[in-house]
């Protein structure tokens, strides 16, 4: 028959050659399409807390303040004058408050204004140390250790340490040797102190992050445990700062990270960071957390120089991936096979 079904496979002639399979683009990484983890709470937290206010917005805040300060207390003294005149009991009462209350103020001002004068000793400590480092000046090495000793030595978990530094630092002839000496001998305990406090920030804030599904409750999360991070670690060091002294601190370390670009993830950051930890390949949530903690305690690290009485000496310096690994060990999964 004419339309008889035709079975088996058709073939088409063309005049010109098709491209070959060589010729085909590469198949597209999966992969590579996700984007990695970037620590956006922590980036934004740090630019938050480095930007500092601009001068018209300082003169505005200070005068609204020195405004409702005036306003407040010719408001506060005309009712109490007035109290008095209608019922003298009350009135001295309620004065007798508002004084107990303007007293407790001035105690704050002083403490905040004694925290102030502790962090200005460490800063002069510092230059000091760092001064008798490069000029390597035997008269201020001791000096330094001097002031440093005098300012530890009541310190009770000092004591021992305390007692070798003064057996032994007659023995040191040359100013390497005595700023050696001060910092294995008294700076040494407290960098394990403050390294706690910066593992449990971390810690803290990367379990935040990836716990929490609220929307800025990992910014809210990392601003605040940074900023207590920082105040606990001048505590560590004797430079125990108030509620402004922090936010100087907290300013000056997170401008000096994001000057120098400390707090953006590197491909070898996160290649080290995530580089044993399952949970925090497969998923982006539990990633995000994990650098937020590594760029609080890159965070953690810097804070520490920045409160330091000296700078830290040759291979002293704590590495980040090592405080890191201590701080997330078991939390997201087993982190064994990170560098």
């Amino acid at each position: 028959m004419a339309d008889e079904t035709r079975r088996g496979p058709v073939l088409i002639e063309l005049d010109e050659a098709g491209p070959s399979p060589s010729e085909a683009p590469p198949v597209p990484d999966v992969r590579g399409a996700v984007e990695e983890p970037q620590g956006r709470a922590m980036q934004l937290a740090a630019t938050l807390a480095a930007r500092r206010p601009s001068r018209l917005a300082r003169w505005f805040w200070g005068l609204l303040t020195a405004v409702i300060g005036v306003v407040v207390s010719t408001a506060a003294w005309s009712y109490v004058t007035a109290l008095i005149a209608a019922n003298p009991v009350l009135g001295w009462s309620v004065g007798a408050l508002i004084g107990a209350f303007v007293l407790v103020a001035l105690a704050i001002v002083v403490k905040e204004v004694a925290a102030f004068s502790r962090l200005a000793r460490m800063d002069r400590l510092h230059r000091l140390a760092e001064e008798a480092v490069v000029e390597e000046d035997l008269t201020k090495a001791r000096d330094f250790a001097g002031q440093l000793d005098a300012m530890y030595r009541g310190r009770a978990e000092l004591e021992w340490h305390h007692a070798r530094f003064v057996e032994r630092k007659d023995d040191q002839f040359d100013a390497p040797g005595v700023l050696a000496l001060a910092e294995a001998e008294l700076l040494a305990p407290l960098d394990r102190l403050a390294l706690r406090e910066v593992e449990a920030a971390a810690r803290q804030v990367a379990t935040v992050t990836a716990l929490v599904p609220l929307a800025f409750a990992d910014v809210i999360a990392a601003m605040t445990s940074n900023i207590r991070m920082i105040r606990r670690i001048a505590e560590v060091y004797g430079g125990r700062s108030g509620t402004l002294g922090s936010l100087r601190l907290t300013r000056a370390v997170m401008t000096h990270l994001v000057a120098t670009g400390a707090v953006a993830v590197g491909d070898d950051m996160i290649g080290s960071v995530l580089g044993g930890n399952v949970l925090a390949r497969l998923s982006r949530r539990f990633g995000e957390g994990v650098v937020n903690g590594a760029l609080t305690a890159r965070v953690g690290v810097a804070a520490m120089e920045v409160c330091r009485p000296m700078p830290f000496a040759e291979g002293r310096r704590p590495r980040v991936t090592a405080v890191l690994r201590r701080a997330l060990t078991g939390l997201f999964g087993d982190d064994k096979a990170a560098p």
